[in-house]
């Protein structure tokens, strides 16, 4: 784990009151889950290294199980929009 939302991150003392509605969630959520990710950095650096040092690195790379989850949703969610659209976007053609 590492500490990248907690005291490592520097933060700007400036806010903006008019974002605060919509950023305080997303601080909090951020300090929340400081120190608790469940990625391993040594096996990201290692990882990271190996493909590196590969022929034929991936253009996109996610780290975790979190994230291929996150990523497997996203991609349904656009596929389903794809599938409720498709007459529409087909009939845009010459």
């Amino acid at each position: 784990m590492t500490d990248w939302a907690g005291r490592s991150m520097i933060r700007s003392n400036r806010s903006i009151a008019d974002y605060d509605a919509v950023f305080d969630p997303i601080r909090k959520a951020r300090l929340d889950k400081s120190g608790r990710q469940p990625c391993d950095p040594r096996k990201a650096a290692a990882a990271l290294l190996e493909i590196v040092a590969s022929d034929d690195p991936p253009v996109h790379l996610l780290w975790g199980n979190d994230a291929v989850q996150l990523m497997r949703a996203k991609i349904k969610s656009i596929e389903r929009n794809m599938q409720e659209c498709e007459a529409v976007s087909a009939s845009t053609d010459f």
